[in-house]
């Protein structure tokens, strides 16, 4: 099979397009024929060296993909999936391929009404938003989610599924067309990070509950300014770095707690308990139309370097989709 290589870290043109072994699935594994996979920042860190695969992962980038199961695996046969079956699903990588070997647990069903194609937009995004949002900020009804990067792949499907559980949902983004477009996903009210104070602005609307935060060290102490008594940071990025000072007695006042993690890195069976929630939770939203997939642009996979070069230069808003 042919999969994008990393010839040594560097730039996009570190991206080449080369013929490689074809994967063999492992026990408790199924072999997907890709369609189409997504580009997101962490490629972009593998491939500038800064951002390895866990150990036993594939040395491609790609951490979701779309296709159709090709053959199943020892120990899957009972699992309920069929070759020819229409899956996406959730990678630790490998996604940029024309063939993946992927945890059972880690396959979802394309849903009803999304196309095989922008399929490859939800696994990623959607299981990093819900696991953050649900799982550990705990955001509920009434409340108010501030989502730093509103126009990005994690930030646009962010802005629809806090509004379906009725959350008030702030964002920052870097544009006032990306800001645009964040209003009519659903955001309800909105900063340019670049002219406005987004602490100030949320102090104004009276905090936030959950900040899901791509930032890291830059923006710790805004962040924490940001939260109303007992809110929640969730750090799931460190674009803005990994280190800074916290006010402890700010935090011990408005009794915040603070949070980071990680999806790639997860034992599988973190990994299938999250797929199952997003199954359960997450996938009927999608299947009534109330989250969509946002797709920026679509480049064939051997052009994954220009699509590098998009997502660095922060020009998509959505995601961007790798094809076959």
């Amino acid at each position: 099979m042919h999969a994008i290589l990393i010839t040594e870290p560097g730039g996009p043109e570190a991206l080449t397009w080369s013929e490689v072994p074809d994967p063999v699935p492992g026990e408790g594994e199924v072999l997907v024929e890709v369609a189409a996979t997504a580009v997101n920042r962490a490629d972009v860190s593998q491939r500038q060296g800064s951002y390895p695969p866990p150990p036993g992962a594939p040395e491609y980038p790609g951490l979701e993909c779309s296709g159709t199961v090709a053959a199943l695996g020892r120990g899957t046969e009972a699992s309920g999936w069929s070759v020819g079956d229409r899956v996406c699903a959730l990678l630790s990588g490998g996604g940029y391929a024309e063939k993946v070997a992927v945890p059972v647990g880690q396959l979802l069903p394309v849903p009803e009404g999304v196309s095989l194609e922008e399929a490859a937009a939800l696994p990623e995004v959607s299981c990093t938003v819900w696991s953050n949002l649900v799982m550990t900020g705990r955001l509920t009804e009434g409340e108010t989610v501030l989502i730093h990067g509103g126009g990005s792949g994690i930030g646009t499907f962010a802005i629809q599924f806090a509004r379906s559980l009725g959350a008030h949902v702030a964002v920052t983004a870097g544009s006032d067309a990306k800001l645009e477009r964040c209003r009519e996903l659903g955001a309800q009210t909105t900063v340019n990070y670049r002219t406005e104070d987004f602490a100030e602005r949320m102090r104004e609307i009276g905090g936030a509950d959950v900040v899901l935060d791509i930032m890291g060290g830059s923006y710790l102490d805004a962040n924490l300014r940001s939260l109303k008594v007992g809110g929640r940071l969730v750090v799931i990025g460190l674009m803005g770095g990994r280190k800074a000072e916290a006010d402890l007695g700010r935090m011990l006042v408005k009794r915040l707690s603070v949070h980071a993690t990680t999806l790639r890195s997860r034992p599988r069976e973190e990994k299938a308990a999250i797929v199952s929630g997003v199954l359960e939770q997450v996938w009927p939203l999608v299947q009534q139309g109330a989250i969509r997939p946002v797709v920026d642009r679509v480049l064939p996979m051997r052009n994954a370097a220009e699509a590098h070069r998009v997502m660095e230069s922060s020009e998509h808003t959505g995601k961007i989709l790798l094809t076959r």
